[in-house]
């Protein structure tokens, strides 16, 4: 038996979705859910082999749900007409459908889960899926803070820091981990405000009090709230094309 969860704001693509899964005996609806925060719950608590997943919904979007997720289900999204989105999916062969849902086009990727669910790891799936959210600005950042969620506006960010697979966010607020790369991050945030300036530090820009030389090309800054990050020679070569040293 397939277990599922049905996970989107409207509630109309939720009962075309459940009246599909009607004509499918081998599969069972564990869940269905309005918002990202009840999917985030809900994938947690049942462990579906699937998931219908929306990507455009209001508090929590489709993908940064999955980004809190520490065991990623199998996912088909399904989405109203966005042409990046189905050009980025196509690309990365991630299955979706496109609202409204069609029963023919929705047997078609039933049939794909099916015959390929065994091979295609969610581990591939959430490869794919960073791979997508790259090409994408970062406005916010979703992390799970406990048994909490917490949204922080990138202008809130002081500075990331590596921290083996994961990456610590510094805020106002304190301390928060992500399990991200460095790279996805720089390759997201605005250039013009956050700078790589060394393979552990990503720095907001306007957080900068001083930089100081320290041995071996390399330089330390300290930031308006006291903290020091270092510098290194490539990265303060790109901290001077942003801010002009």
């Amino acid at each position: 038996m397939i277990k599922t969860i049905v996970i989107d704001d409207e509630p109309l693509a939720r009962m075309i979705i459940l009246e599909y899964l009607k004509g499918h005996t081998d599969i069972t609806v564990l869940a269905e859910c309005g918002d990202g925060f009840e999917g985030a719950k809900a994938i947690q608590q049942h462990k579906p082999d699937l998931v219908f997943l929306d990507i455009q919904m209001p508090k929590l979007t489709g993908f940064e749900m999955l980004e809190i997720l520490d065991e990623m289900p199998n996912v088909i999204f399904t989405t109203a007409f966005d042409e990046f989105a189905i050009k980025a999916f196509e690309k990365n062969a991630i299955d979706y459908l496109l609202k409204p849902i069609s029963q023919e086009r929705f047997e078609q990727a039933i049939s794909k889960f099916k015959s390929n669910h065994t091979t295609v790891t969610p581990q591939d799936t959430r490869e794919k899926v960073n791979t997508i959210t790259e090409e994408e600005s970062l406005e916010r950042i979703v992390v799970k803070n406990g048994s909490q969620i917490k949204i922080i506006p990138v202008q809130q960010v002081n500075f990331l820091e590596a921290y083996d697979d994961y990456v610590k966010i510094h805020t106002k607020d304190g301390m928060f981990l992500k399990n991200k790369t460095m790279s996805s991050f720089e390759k997201q945030l605005d250039a013009k405000q956050f700078v790589r300036v060394h393979r552990s530090f990503i720095v907001k820009v306007d957080q900068l009090a001083k930089i100081e030389p320290m041995e071996k090309e390399s330089y330390i800054a300290t930031l308006l709230t006291g903290e020091k990050i270092n510098i290194s020679k490539s990265g303060y070569a790109r901290l001077k094309q942003v801010i002009g040293l």
